[in-house]
């Protein structure tokens, strides 16, 4: 299972914080170390244990935060530790050691005690834990009944129809209405005397303290991040340089343009990939053909397979119009396809279990005694969007941590309307990316109308001289962290810096299998060594994405023609 799976994530609880012994607080020498709870980390060898930090570091009067632990203990002679971010904002590093133990440890080569902790705003042994702003589920859909929050955006031939523009500029005086009581409702609710203190900043900081107490204050601080968790390594090499040990960053989020741009303006650049790695898909489709996708009928080519997925999503478009109570409507597909760019280990899923599943749904279909089932499948894929973060309450009501953190970090509010946003989602769909770029809701978008700054956060400069090299890494297509920003962070450290791109497609150079990949993290967190650089590593050629069908085999066949 890879790592980087952006996907709603359960966040963990443990029966009863009182099984672990609390840390010492601000300035002490240890963490006291204990078994975590069976009922949640079932993996006997992991360590759970907490550490209070201050939630301001430059006003400890505020108060202290709690930080929940984890770790997995070095398989060979322990050299120190490796710290490691899942990404998110929002991910639990709690959920994610349990999960991907034996992969961290062997890209570090098994010298290193693996450390994570779910940061502050996540899971519910964190102190600040995870961002509610609603009190159910229920409440949070009643609030936002009748909206696109909900449904998505509908949209058809490359959002250029008139009277599709029409409609949702309609909307943005009840969405920009909608986001500003949101952002009210967050400063009332029991989270808001945190609101400023669950961002980035923070984060390093907290993982220096953790790194302090575990390794000695001067030590060299290793990390490996992906994804937002490269975020956090991109200001941690910035603003501790000197401690930078062996620093992993794949799947890089641009920091110059998350530092000086509104998130919700600079986000159509993240898109750049997405229709590439669509047309992946069909090619893997036809290439593979009906015995192993659903999809292809035989004879197909990868744009009969789009005709279909058109067809699809014209459908949906057209029953949403008739109809605003359909199970599934266009913008909801639109998300649900989006999230499948992530990890193409899921594609041979998506193409014979999901999608006759949704042909069904979408065209009225199945036994009378199924359409229960297809009404909750349907309801699966609405909480399904890979960028909203869904809550762990019984209720489930959803997280605002993503949000939080990444507008909490963002530039100063402008004055950017609802309207503003919307026409750049427009020109994102006609310009971009067809298949994603209206996809809705994104945590992005509400920065422009989220009230809340976090008390610190880094602005630069980003090309600080570091203790040590570090790796940079990215897919070649990336759905979400392209391979742009990858370089141009590189290029900003300049020599401190290799750049190593992985031939595949996938969020993270993780999302496929690449021995060659693996090898050179393991060289450089074990031994220091580098590649050149602008080294290119091939994904395994056993790795099938289809049946008999691999990445270089889908490479080779990708259409040119525009999707």
């Amino acid at each position: 299972m890879p790592y980087h799976n952006l996907a709603p994530i359960l966040v963990l609880a443990f029966a009863s914080a009182a099984s672990y012994a609390a840390s010492s607080h601000h300035g002490g020498s240890h963490i006291e170390w204990a078994a975590c709870d069976a009922s949640v980390v079932n993996d006997t060898s992991l360590s759970c244990g907490f550490l209070e930090v201050p939630l301001d570091y430059h006003d400890p009067s505020v108060g202290n935060a709690r930080l929940a632990i984890i770790k997995a203990n070095a398989t060979g002679e322990r050299r120190g530790s490796v710290f490691f971010n899942p990404g998110g904002p929002g991910g639990s590093g709690l959920q994610s050691v349990q999960e991907d133990k034996e992969l961290l440890l062997q890209v570090t080569g098994g010298v290193y005690d693996i450390v994570s902790w779910d940061p502050r705003g996540v899971g519910n042994l964190t102190i600040p834990g995870e961002i509610f702003c609603f009190d159910s589920f229920a409440d949070y859909s009643a609030f936002f009944k009748g909206t696109i929050e909900l449904t998505g955006i509908e949209e058809t031939g490359n959002f250029t129809e008139p009277a599709d523009v029409k409609a949702l500029l309609e909307q943005a005086p009840i969405m920009q209405k909608k986001y500003e009581e949101v952002g009210q409702r967050c400063r009332r609710s029991s989270s808001s005397k945190y609101l400023k203190y669950v961002g980035t900043a923070a984060a390093v900081r907290d993982m220096v303290s953790i790194a302090n107490v575990l390794d000695g204050p001067n030590a060299p601080i290793n990390y490996l991040g992906i994804s937002y968790g490269t975020l956090i390594g991109s200001w941690f090499v910035n603003m501790f340089p000197e401690r930078v040990g062996r620093v992993i960053l794949d799947g890089v989020l641009d920091p110059i343009a998350f530092a000086t741009e509104e998130p919700g303006k600079t986000f159509s650049s993240q898109l750049v990939s997405v229709d590439t790695i669509y047309k992946a898909l069909i090619t893997g489709c036809a290439l593979t053909g009906p015995s192993g996708c659903a999809a292809a009928s035989k004879g197909d080519g990868p744009l009969d397979i789009d005709a279909k997925f058109q067809a699809l999503l014209k459908t949906a478009y057209d029953a949403t119009k008739a109809n605003a109570s359909v199970p599934i409507t266009s913008g909801q597909l639109r998300v649900e396809l989006f999230g499948e760019m992530y990890s193409p280990v899921s594609w041979p899923n998506l193409a014979n279990e999901e999608y006759p599943q949704i042909v069904q749904i979408v065209n009225g279909e199945g036994p009378a005694n199924a359409s229960h089932a297809l009404r909750r499948r349907s309801k699966d894929l609405v909480r399904r969007n890979p960028l909203v973060k869904r809550g762990s309450q019984s209720n489930d009501s959803p997280s605002y941590t993503s949000i939080a953190i990444l507008c909490g970090d963002s530039v100063d509010l402008r004055g950017t309307t609802m309207e503003d946003v919307f026409k750049g989602i427009i020109s994102t769909a006609r310009n971009v990316s067809h298949i994603s770029g209206s996809v809705w809701p994104a945590p992005f978008y509400q920065c422009a109308f989220w009230p809340v700054r976090s008390a610190e956060r880094y602005e630069g400069p980003f090309n600080k001289t570091l203790a040590n090299r570090i790796l940079v890494a990215s897919n070649i297509l990336d759905p979400i962290t392209p391979l742009p920003s990858a370089e141009r962070l590189a290029a900003l450290l300049g020599q401190d810096a290799v750049l190593i791109r992985q031939n595949g497609f996938g969020h993270t150079t993780e999302s496929a299998p690449s021995a060659c990949m693996n090898g050179i993290f393991n060289a450089y967190m074990t031994n220091g060594t580098l590649p050149p650089n602008g080294t290119v590593c091939e994904v395994d050629a056993d790795f099938e994405v289809f049946d008999g069908v691999n990445t270089l085999d889908i490479l080779a066949h990708i259409p040119s023609t525009d999707v």
